[in-house]
């Protein structure tokens, strides 16, 4: 039976590196070259893991001896089996996390493949909110705070791609006392989380952000 082992943020660094492994055989020839850069898309998978077994780790080293397509696709649905699944929550958990928001809009959890979420958002198009869960040391952490389409692209906060942007403002305590006894933190984030999700390469901007503003 397969251990998963292998992060949703994970998985994505290593299809980064299947596409660029792959794009590097269909334009270059140099053997050289191409050993270095078989060598260098292991090194980033393996440091993406604060710690892998033997097996895990020959598993995933794998990468490096194929050549086609086929091989690369195979290889990440292969992998998928070792994935593993954003932690188990419920709506009434969830609700908990925002007890201040009457008639919560909770996403529909069973139509999701819980296996490629990082964090979970949605959108209340009515209220103009951004929600966040983000399980974090086995608990879960709720932000909210207005979003705002920009109708522009730049580089997201949490996956650091180039996508479609919205304005998160989260309204947060502030560290000193103030007159209306409230701060308020902005970024730029992904307009789609979907895509977000599928993009994330590393959770160190998404935690420390939701950390900023947890109340």
């Amino acid at each position: 039976m397969s251990t998963p082992f292998i992060r949703n943020h994970q998985y994505n660094v290593i299809k980064k590196q299947a596409d660029f492994l792959l794009n590097t055989l269909r334009n270059v020839a140099d053997r050289n070259v191409l050993e270095a850069v078989r060598y260098q898309s292991v090194m980033k998978i393996i440091e993406a893991f604060p710690y892998l077994t033997e097996d895990q780790q020959q598993m995933l080293e794998q990468i490096s001896t194929y050549e086609t397509a086929y091989d690369f696709q195979r290889y990440l649905r292969e992998l998928e089996p070792y994935l593993e699944s954003y932690p188990p929550i419920t709506p009434k958990q969830i609700e908990k996390l925002f007890p201040k928001t009457k008639k919560l809009k909770v996403p529909d959890l069973r139509s999701m493949d819980l296996r490629f979420l990082t964090y979970l958002s949605w959108v209340d198009i009515a209220a103009n909110k951004l929600f966040i869960v983000y399980p974090f040391e086995g608990k879960f952490i709720g932000i909210e705070g207005r979003i705002t389409p920009t109708n522009k692209k730049g580089y997201c906060l949490f996956c650091n791609r180039h996508q479609e942007l919205a304005f998160f403002f989260v309204k947060t305590k502030p560290s000193i006392p103030s007159a209306d006894n409230y701060a308020a933190i902005g970024q730029y984030v992904c307009m789609d989380n979907q895509v977000c999700n599928q993009s994330i390469t590393d959770t160190g901007s998404l935690e420390k952000f939701i950390l900023s503003v947890r109340k």
